[in-house]
């Protein structure tokens, strides 16, 4: 069985940086052929041969088992709650296997956003597949944006921009937790870590002292601390600080060397580069608002 909706965007929907091009669904019983018939031009291909796409595809396999293969990352082996990227450009094949099958969902777009975040690192074609596991919030989004793909409505291309973006999201979010919480003293170390930095703002509470309470070295500390918060835990300390720094100046008749002094800056004119580097004003700005 397979459905699927190809689609065509416009010279002002490819302005709102992605569009989507096809979406659809598809289950293959064990012993069936595939791929299945139904594809349009340039999207069928024979599994022996494989193709080279000029779009961005993003599949998500939530029961089944199959093989994936690209120039950049040999033969892969997909497991249910599997995702995986295709890359313009990227030669790649991919089947369920023979004896098991699949079920697999997938939506195809191009756009200057996709594009942005892999020249930034975040999505690589040396790592295409996510492990996800199974996601009823992840299938709704694919139905939804087959729904939207069907009725064609006006502006449905800026809906299916959105639905992509929180999809990618989603796997990129998903897949980094569940590794993650694979050590979950690891985890639960950082939590109190937060909870201890976002407690004592108004304390000279350095990052040393946190990690001497947690138990382990600064180095292994701020290590971990940065592959789970994606800061530095002095960066998650002086952010908060600014923030709680805007708070106070907006609600309290505080001057803004008070407030220095009180959230532990080396000196109010330090205070004032770091704020308005951070909130594109100056304190002072604030006070007078």
């Amino acid at each position: 069985m397979q459905t699927s909706k190809y689609l065509l965007a416009n010279e002002r929907d490819a302005l709102w940086g992605l569009t989507v091009s096809t979406v659809g669904y598809e289950e293959i019983a064990p012993g069936e052929s595939y791929p299945t018939k139904g594809h349009a031009d340039g999207y069928y291909f024979n599994v022996e041969k494989g193709r080279i796409l000029n779009e961005y595809q993003l599949l998500y396999n939530p029961e089944g088992e199959g093989v994936f293969s690209t120039t950049h990352c040999g033969e892969r082996r997909l497991k249910p709650g599997d995702m995986f990227l295709l890359f313009p450009g990227e030669w790649h094949t991919y089947h369920p296997l023979q004896n098991v099958g699949w079920k697999s969902y997938w939506i195809g777009f191009r756009g200057r956003n996709m594009d942005d975040r892999v020249r930034a690192g975040f999505l690589s074609p040396e790592k295409p597949v996510y492990h996800v596991g199974y996601s009823s919030v992840i299938e709704e989004l694919y139905r939804s944006a087959y729904k939207q793909a069907v009725e064609e409505a006006a502006y449905s291309q800026q809906v299916m921009a959105g639905l992509v973006n929180h999809l990618i999201g989603m796997m990129y979010s998903l897949e980094r937790n569940i590794e993650l919480s694979k050590n979950q003293q690891q985890v639960d170390m950082i939590n109190r870590a937060r909870l201890r930095i976002r407690q004592s703002l108004e304390s000279d509470l350095t990052i040393q002292h946190v990690a001497e309470e947690m138990g382990v070295s600064y180095s292994n500390f701020r290590k971990l601390f940065k592959e789970f918060t994606g800061l530095s835990p002095a960066t998650y300390q002086q952010e908060l600080r600014l923030q709680r720094a805007k708070e106070l100046l907006s609600t309290t008749d505080l001057t803004v060397k008070e407030i220095a002094y009180r959230l532990n800056f080396e000196s109010p004119d330090y205070f004032s580069a770091k704020f308005k580097s951070k909130m594109g004003c100056k304190p002072s700005e604030i006070k007078q608002r």
